[in-house]
């Protein structure tokens, strides 16, 4: 079994976004305490009340309580070769206190069904606190999810892929405290819990197929502790201003909290958000840059729990790459992307993206290079959260897609 060289990749994710420029704290707060001046921009719901000549009584807003919604329904292609999919999603972006020191909280949830065999109920939010003193964070799923797999490795030894079908049960919570100003440190506990697992072929055995022993049954859990470290500059996940974005989990799976063997895990997630015309904060001109190293630390990790492409905690990740298309025991990701408004207004916009990532399992990890690269329509939905439908096209060796999502990828 191939050793992961922790060391060498832990050095270049934290290096990699940190190189590119100084973050300047006191600018940051500056950004966080001055509410954006929306007047001059236009999204949907503008067009609507224009179209449709609506004009809506005046509403006295409850301090703090107001609530914006965004909704997306949508046909779509759902990764891993299931074909194409309803998709609902909706998300609510809310301030829990003080807008002037209280990030926005958001709450989405992204039903599908691809009226057969396939569908998925997710829920995820990020709660900030009052003055930002605590963040909670949650994901919550049940998903029946079949899905190609390709086994191990960037070369994976078969070529020709599996359908393995399963239901998935996540629960992800975790709490984390203020100890300095965009600093928070918690605890968190992470279940995962897929059962009924087969392939479709019943003359194909997945152990044989992946040429690996755990979580290859017909049943996998995995339960576990999460120590978690957060650096967050941003004020709105949902669509970041310029800023940084820092997060570390150590997820330890000890038997005694039912989990098939113990294992654990590393994800280490960093991300740069830079303004080219800080002059006008309210048109979006902006490069951005992720990178992520996910490792596993012990021998045995469950097959559908071992690092693979487009399965971050967000399941953002290897847009123009198949999803499950590349799994090992570590998995090194990067990106960039150039957002820009066409309109003054940020009625419209574009982006252009570019990633690559590669895993061990077959060869030397950082042998096999597997890049992808898109572009995509931005359309401002709602001015008030700054929330944007995207339509994005993204292709590879082999593979494109087109995606939709509410909100920016990273």
């Amino acid at each position: 079994m191939q050793r992961l060289p922790v060391k060498t990749s832990l050095f270049f994710l934290l290096l990699f976004p940190c190189g590119l420029y100084a973050q300047n704290v006191s600018n940051i707060a500056t950004q966080q305490t001055v509410e954006t001046d929306t007047s001059a921009q236009k999204d949907l719901i503008d067009v609507a009340k224009s179209l449709f000549k609506i004009k809506p009584k005046k509403i006295k807003e409850e301090r703090g309580k107001k609530i914006y919604f965004s909704i997306l329904p949508v046909s779509s292609t759902v990764p891993g070769g299931s074909g194409r999919a309803l998709v609902t999603s909706t998300t609510a972006a809310m301030y829990l206190g003080p807008r002037k020191t209280t990030n926005l909280s958001s709450v989405t949830f992204t039903p599908y069904w691809n009226l057969g065999n396939r569908f998925g109920l997710p829920l995820r939010s990020t709660m900030w606190l009052p003055d930002n003193k605590w963040v909670i964070q949650g994901d919550t799923r049940f998903l029946v999810y079949p899905q190609y797999t390709w086994g191990l490795g960037s070369k994976a030894l078969n070529p020709a892929p599996t359908l393995v079908d399963y239901k998935y049960i996540r629960f992800y919570q975790s709490a984390l405290k203020r100890i300095k100003p965009y600093f928070f440190a918690g605890l968190g506990y992470n279940l995962d819990y897929r059962f009924n697992i087969k392939t479709e072929d019943p003359n194909v055995d997945l152990k044989q197929y992946t040429n690996y022993e755990y979580g290859t049954g017909s049943n996998s859990f995995s339960s576990g502790i999460t120590f978690n470290l957060l650096y967050d500059t941003r004020s709105n996940s949902i669509n970041p201003l310029p800023g940084m974005y820092g997060n570390l989990v150590y997820r330890v799976n000890p038997k005694f909290l039912g989990s098939n063997d113990s294992w654990s895990s590393l994800y280490l997630d960093v991300r740069k958000y830079i303004s080219m015309n800080p002059s006008k904060p309210d048109q979006q001109n902006t490069l951005a840059f992720w990178t992520y190293l996910w490792a596993t630390l012990g021998n045995k990790t469950p097959y559908l729990d071992l690092p693979s492409i487009g399965w971050d905690p967000a399941n953002r990740s290897g847009r123009g790459i198949d999803q499950n298309r590349y799994r090992g025991r570590s998995l090194f990701y990067a990106e960039s992307e150039y957002r820009r408004d066409i309109t003054n207004n940020g009625l419209l916009g574009f982006v252009v993206f570019a990633n690559v990532n590669t895993v061990s399992g077959s060869g030397d990890m950082f042998s096999s290079w597997k890049p992808a690269v898109g572009t995509g329509l931005r359309v401002k939905f709602n001015k008030s959260s700054n929330t944007n439908i995207g339509v994005d096209y993204g292709t590879s060796k082999g593979y494109n897609s087109f995606s939709f999502s509410l909100g920016e990828t990273f």
